[in-house]
């Protein structure tokens, strides 16, 4: 079975599959340069053309097959996919459960979740521009949540020749380039400054946000397909691409949340950017180790995303790997001890990285993750354990996943074989992370330390 899939599949990280009909979006609206994509295409809740409703693409002649078609160029059937498998459509009925009702309570909304915007924002398509009368909110996360509102191309779409490109100027969200898809996904399921999960949410009783884009793709029920004519139409697709730029994107929005004055409660920073676990765990528990010079009893910018892009920057440019170490190092210093370059504030560093990670985008928007490559990020994600970075379980969990991601890929091409060895390992990487509170890190440095002797014996 996907090592990915298997999981996901249990409790307590089976918990994110619920994460995946659970989520609360947020506060003010974003300006057109943070909400668009690279395409230049506007967020679809922020898109200004007409909704239409997901009941416009139901057809039997359009996406609401039963099967996939025979000699099309698509499937068909995306709408009926959806419709049957994909936890979307659930996304508005938890707003209606005892959970949500008391997540509502507690932050004030007398309306209820159902209708509160910041619930809406990311439990359905809400979008800013005109309805049409077949819209209906209560679907949840529809077609047009994603792929844009409709209103301009939905008529032309089907046309012969039409392009792509074409579709895309005319409103339709474009999926297909990586950093827009990262960039759309990570808008509900971390938050941007659209919508946003704030801590406030999380006190409130919602869940802890734990995303990871490949593998939660996988969870999704596919309704595209792969082929020649896609690759023609949208350019080439890689999986391992998509999950590298996913990871730049999420440490550059939790980059941006610490910087962003705006984002306070009071006189706290925005603590959903912070690791959770450094305060969320019993005062007898002594579970701080020395990790990047910053000392005990100080909390520590959320780097899970930053521990995966380090272990991607070392497997696919090495030789930017030790300044790109330093200036992590240097945010993490200046953040937690005050400890900074004279002339430069807390916040300049902070700045500094994420605009040095925005500047690693379009190399990453070209990188190709051939099997040696990928066996090369795949050891550097076990190497960061030699430096204690899995003290804390957020990391840990975003290592597991994409250390089973990478894996599953190179048993897809032959490259690593499963054996016992392997089995048994992630077996017991996944056991090590069963109960947050209970996370021992030595425990899952100890499997990584194994599982690499595993990797390495198939090397020889």
């Amino acid at each position: 079975m996907n090592l990915s899939i298997r999981y996901l599949m249990r409790r307590p990280v089976g918990y994110w599959l619920k994460a995946m009909g659970v989520l609360l979006g947020s506060v003010a609206l974003a300006t057109a340069v943070t909400a668009a994509g690279p395409t230049g295409s506007l967020m679809p809740h922020l898109s200004p053309h007409k909704t239409e409703g997901t009941v416009n693409c139901a057809s039997s002649t359009c996406h609401g097959s039963i099967v996939p078609w025979d000699g099309s160029n698509v499937l068909q059937n995306e709408y009926t996919t959806w419709v049957r498998m994909d936890k979307h459509t659930r996304a508005y009925r938890v707003l209606l459960n005892d959970d949500s009702k008391r997540i509502a309570k507690n932050l004030g909304l007398e309306e209820g979740a159902h209708k509160a915007k910041i619930c809406l924002d990311c439990h359905a398509h809400n979008p800013s521009g005109p309805r049409g009368e077949r819209f209906i909110q209560s679907e949840g996360v529809g077609c047009e949540g994603c792929h844009g509102p409709s209103g301009k191309w939905i008529g032309e779409h089907t046309v012969d020749g039409r392009t792509h490109a074409e579709n895309v100027a005319d409103g339709l969200y474009d999926t297909a380039n990586p950093v827009s898809q990262a960039r759309l996904c990570l808008s509900c399921h971390f938050g941007d400054d659209s919508r946003f999960v704030t801590h406030r949410i999380m006190g409130a009783g919602h869940p802890r946000i734990s995303f990871e884009i490949k593998t939660f793709t996988a969870l999704e029920p596919a309704h595209w397909k792969v082929d020649s004519d896609y690759i023609q139409r949208k350019g080439s697709y890689d999986p391992l691409r998509i999950w590298a730029i996913g990871q730049a994107l999420a440490a550059q929005q939790i980059l941006d949340v610490v910087s962003d004055p705006k984002r306070r409660d009071g006189l706290f920073p925005e603590l959903v950017a912070f690791d959770c676990h450094a305060c969320h765990h019993p005062m007898s528990d002594k579970r701080w180790n020395a990790r990047l010079g910053t000392g005990p009893g100080v909390v520590r910018v959320n780097d899970s995303s930053l521990l995966m892009l380090r272990a991607i920057v070392r497997a696919t440019d090495p030789g930017a790997s030790a300044a790109f170490d330093a200036q992590v190092r240097a945010m993490h210093l200046a953040v937690s001890t005050g400890k900074k370059p004279a002339g430069k504030t807390e916040i300049d560093m902070v700045r500094e990285l994420s605009a040095s990670i925005g500047a690693m985008l379009p190399r990453l928007e070209r990188q190709g993750f051939p099997p040696a490559t990928m066996r090369q990020v795949l050891l550097a994600l076990i190497d960061e354990s030699r430096e204690s970075s899995y003290s804390d379980y957020a990391g840990a969990e975003q290592a597991y996943m994409a250390i089973t991601n990478v894996s599953n890929d190179l048993l897809k091409s032959g490259t690593l074989q499963m054996s016992d060895g392997l089995r048994k390992n992630m077996a017991e990487l996944l056991k090590a992370l069963a109960n947050d509170e209970k996370y021992k890190s030595d425990a899952f440095a100890n499997r990584l330390l194994a599982l690499r002797n595993v990797v390495a014996a198939q090397a020889r």
